[in-house]
């Protein structure tokens, strides 16, 4: 990097960057000391059940399967490419790669903690209901889709190729959207073609929230349920 973009970075510049690398590689460490040994003193101790212990060992498995992915992708960013005159920068997909697996092991996590700490509420089954929780996961796979997306924008540096909204530049469809052969290479490789996409699955997104929201306040629902649903369009909404 230094010798084919960063001729002018001074050692203070780049003890920064080192840090923040360092950092984040030390944290990753305590957090995956912070799942393994409690789960290993808990299970020692015959404090859970079955089903938990599964849970526990595909969490921590998780754990050591995104530290795994971090080095890989890290990795791709040191490799020399004789054949390439580009920036050098990490795997767009390794980057997605290790953010999405990021992302799971959070929402395992979570969802984990707190049906441990909440109980489940008994709700009959109506049409409604059943409506709202199938529409609930088509969100969350539009967010999590989204969410990857970023990646892929954060990988190409896609954000520096137009800093115009809604348009792109001068037009709503750019004229290099499809620039790159074959067509299906635009979508992670086309930088042009990324930000579109992430910008039409943020729109997406948002908007799913908000229907989500409205759908929500036709049915009656525990006030957990509610205050979770006016949260997530809060944090949508300021995404």
């Amino acid at each position: 990097s230094f010798n084919s973009l960063n001729h002018d970075m001074t050692l203070t510049e780049f003890k920064f960057i080192w840090y923040m690398e360092y950092s984040h590689r030390m944290w990753g460490r305590v957090v995956g000391l912070a799942y393994i040994l409690p789960a290993a003193y808990f299970w020692r101790r015959g404090w859970l059940s079955r089903p938990l212990k599964g849970c526990v060992l595909a969490l921590c498995g998780l754990v050591c399967f995104q530290g795994l992915l971090g080095w890989y992708m890290v990795k791709s960013g040191l490799e020399e490419k004789p054949d390439s005159y580009d920036i050098p920068r990490v795997s767009q997909y390794r980057l997605a790669a290790h953010l999405g697996s990021a992302l799971v092991l959070y929402s395992a996590s979570l969802w984990t903690g707190l049906s441990l700490l909440l109980p489940r509420h008994k709700l009959p089954e109506t049409h409604q209901l059943l409506r709202l929780r199938q529409y609930a996961h088509g969100t969350t796979a539009l967010i999590f889709l989204t969410a990857l997306s970023g990646a892929f924008v954060a990988g190409l540096d896609a954000g520096l190729v137009y800093n115009s909204f809604p348009k792109m530049g001068e037009r709503w469809i750019p004229d290099d959207l499809l620039a790159f052969s074959p067509v299906l290479r635009n979508i992670f490789e086309n930088p042009t073609t990324v930000q579109f996409d992430h910008r039409i699955l943020g729109i997406a997104s948002v908007t799913a929230v908000t229907a989500l929201y409205l759908f929500s306040r036709k049915i009656p629902l525990p006030r957990r349920t509610r205050m979770a649903v006016t949260s997530l369009l809060a944090v949508a909404c300021m995404q």
